[in-house]
């Protein structure tokens, strides 16, 4: 082929005739592997759209930029075996060219990969701690493969210069001082490495949970290698250190599952008759359709001189449903306490007092037998 562009192009100088040559090859090379791919990934998408998964899409699209030009790089290696100025060029720009498509493919694999996977982890299921806790281990090791293959292609693209290349078997050379420096400055980094690792594997909280840290109370939105995102129930992010869940003492109300059971107290007059409230509770419950139907039960848990204090005990599939229940029960049972009865209501007493009980206890002094008069 170069002979005949030798041919076609006629008697030019001797390194305009190789440029020219290198461009025109370039420009073919480069014009096939296009073809090539827009051939294949037509062919993929037509798979992928026929396929009843939303996964396969999501592969063909994430994957479909790097080839491009992963493509292109390989012809124009093909190419340059065959053209000496074209090889000379790449023989200079290939070293960052290569591993920075290595890298890039590798890098939309796992992130196709790990989207995929997310996205057949459904977690608007009723029970869904299963899949909850595969898309936390999936982000975790994602974000954690998505930094080692970064700092090795950044590694690879810097070991093909050959001044930086010589730096490097410097610093090796006095490897004592400098792994005690890179040691203190890489700390940090590799302790958030070393925690997404631990919070992957040992799962203390996953995304979905529902906790109580700091005195907030939220679910876990995000979880990185250096911090975690909990929404409060107000619409407010907090970002809280991977370490503080490792580290520290906080309250994972769905460790185990989804369902939980939560308390509506409600306080009334000693005299007031149990049984009905306890019916209408029981009314209120039932109809409710936040309720899984597991508990419902009513308990006195506290006497004191000035009311009764009542215990009503719910459950719910989830968080965010066991907090409406709750409310909607304390609602409900105020407006029946006020309607139906109303003397169960919690008020405070003063007991009068009469002039014979006065005398049997001692006769108060003249002011305070004034201040009690008026």
């Amino acid at each position: 082929m170069t002979d005949l562009l030798h041919n076609l192009i006629g008697e030019l100088p001797d390194w305009l005739q190789q440029t020219i040559i290198a461009l025109i090859v370039a420009a073919i090379a480069v014009t096939i592997a296009l073809v090539i791919h827009a051939l294949l990934f037509r062919l993929l998408r037509r798979f992928a759209k026929a396929s009843s998964s939303d996964s396969d899409n999501l592969v063909v699209k994430r994957l479909a930029r790097p080839s491009r030009w992963a493509l292109i790089a390989l012809a124009i290696v093909l190419a340059a075996r065959e053209t000496p100025a074209l090889d000379a060029v790449w023989e200079r720009i290939g070293g960052l060219v290569m591993p920075l498509m290595v890298g890039w493919m590798a890098l939309a694999i796992v992130r196709a990969f790990v989207e995929a996977m997310v996205l057949r982890a459904d977690i608007s299921m009723v029970d869904n701690r299963r899949n909850r806790r595969r898309r936390t281990r999936l982000t975790i090791f994602g974000r954690i493969a998505t930094f080692v293959i970064v700092f090795l292609t950044i590694a690879l693209m810097l070991l093909s210069i050959p001044g930086v290349r010589d730096i490097g078997v410097t610093l090796m050379a006095s490897a004592g001082l400098a792994a005690l420096a890179v040691g203190a400055a890489a700390q940090p980094a590799l302790k958030a490495l070393i925690s997404g690792f631990q919070m992957a594997l040992t799962e203390p909280v996953v995304i979905g949970d529902a906790v109580i840290i700091g005195g907030e109370w939220g679910w876990v939105e995000e979880i990185t290698t250096t911090y975690v995102v909990v929404k409060v129930w107000d619409e407010r992010r907090l970002v809280v250190p991977t370490t503080k869940f490792l580290e520290e003492i906080f309250q994972n109300w769905t460790k185990t599952t989804s369902q939980l059971l939560g308390t509506v107290m409600l306080y009334v007059d000693p005299a007031t008759r149990l049984d009905p409230i306890r019916e209408k509770f029981f009314t209120i419950v039932e109809g409710n359709e936040r309720w899984d139907g597991r508990v419902k039960h009513m308990q006195v848990t506290e006497l004191t001189r000035d009311a009764i204090e009542v215990r009503f005990l719910v459950t719910a599939k989830d968080s965010p449903t066991l907090f409406d229940l709750r409310c909607d029960v304390r609602e409900e049972l105020i407006q029946w306490l006020a309607v139906e009865m109303p003397e169960a209501l919690v008020r405070g007493r003063l007991m009068p007092v009469s002039p014979l009980e006065i005398n049997a206890i001692g006769a108060p002094s003249g002011e305070v037998l004034g201040q009690m008069a008026h």
